[in-house]
């Protein structure tokens, strides 16, 4: 029977909405905070649209929404620039660093999954949007919950972010590993798909604790059966669509997906 350590080397894992933050809340939160603050109001729809990107680039990106640009037009009286994003770059910080921290709670079945994939002999690597000072709230809790990747790539620690492969390419040098087509990325948003296509990666979509569905676990059981259903029908498709090679509901459901792959490759 072909085993995971047959095909794979190493798993990639996303953060929010990934391994911590059930329905990846915290850099919505943050990112509508900041602009309130600066007297523009960004609802959740219009700040989840470019989840995943470095935390400067998602700010760029919201900056090319029209609605956004009227906005902050209106409340600070000039379009906006680089001076703009640098604005709300300083205005984030505070409350990303504090709702970063107050989510890192771990997806039920993360640390059994990672220590899982360790028994099987693969490595732990991570790499998010986040910047480092952002991941130095997340870090220690998330620790104390017995994750603890092998290594941690943070948004601005390589030329380009997501969708660029970069970050996976600088995962495989720190731990050694290649080719990345004995690489699994795991990711909730669709330029973590991307990302992951881009770098040759077996690449895995998660649907239900992500930036796709976007509700707390607590929310998302709360719906009734089949709109719950149609929403996670919903997100599978569009990660699909953004290049996944395998949806799954939560990062729980890793392992037979990956068995159910070495199985299909043996």
């Amino acid at each position: 029977m072909t085993r995971i350590n047959d095909c794979f080397d190493m798993v990639v894992f996303d953060w929010a909405g990934t391994m911590i933050d059930f329905g990846s809340r915290a850099p919505v939160l943050a990112l509508v905070e900041a602009f309130a603050a600066l007297g523009v109001t960004v609802d959740e729809v219009e700040a989840r649209r470019d989840m995943g990107r470095a935390k400067a680039d998602h700010v760029r990106a919201l900056f090319e929404q029209p609605a956004v640009v009227l906005a902050w037009r209106q409340a600070q009286g000039a379009d906006p620039d680089q001076a703009a994003v640098d604005r709300v770059m300083a205005a984030l910080q505070a409350p990303m660093i504090r709702l970063a921290r107050e989510t890192a709670t771990l997806i039920p079945g993360a640390a059994e999954v990672v220590a899982e994939l360790r028994a099987e002999g693969l490595k732990i690597a991570s790499c998010t949007g986040y910047t480092r000072e952002m991941m130095r709230a997340v870090l220690p809790r998330a620790a104390d919950q017995d994750y603890a990747p092998d290594t941690v790539i943070c948004a601005h620690e390589t030329p380009q972010g997501r969708p660029s492969p970069q970050m996976i390419y600088k995962a495989c040098l720190d731990l050694d590993v290649w080719p990345l087509s004995r690489v699994v990325k795991v990711d909730d948003a669709e330029v973590g798909m991307a990302e992951g296509r881009n770098a040759g990666c077996f690449t895995v979509g998660v649907a239900a604790s992500g930036n796709m569905v976007g509700l707390t676990a607590q929310a998302l059981n709360d719906l009734d059966t089949g709109e719950r259903a149609d929403l996670l029908a919903q997100a599978a498709e569009r990660l699909y669509a953004a290049g996944a090679d395998l949806v799954i509901d939560t990062v729980a459901d890793l392992m037979p997906g990956l068995k159910a792959e070495a199985a299909r490759r043996g």
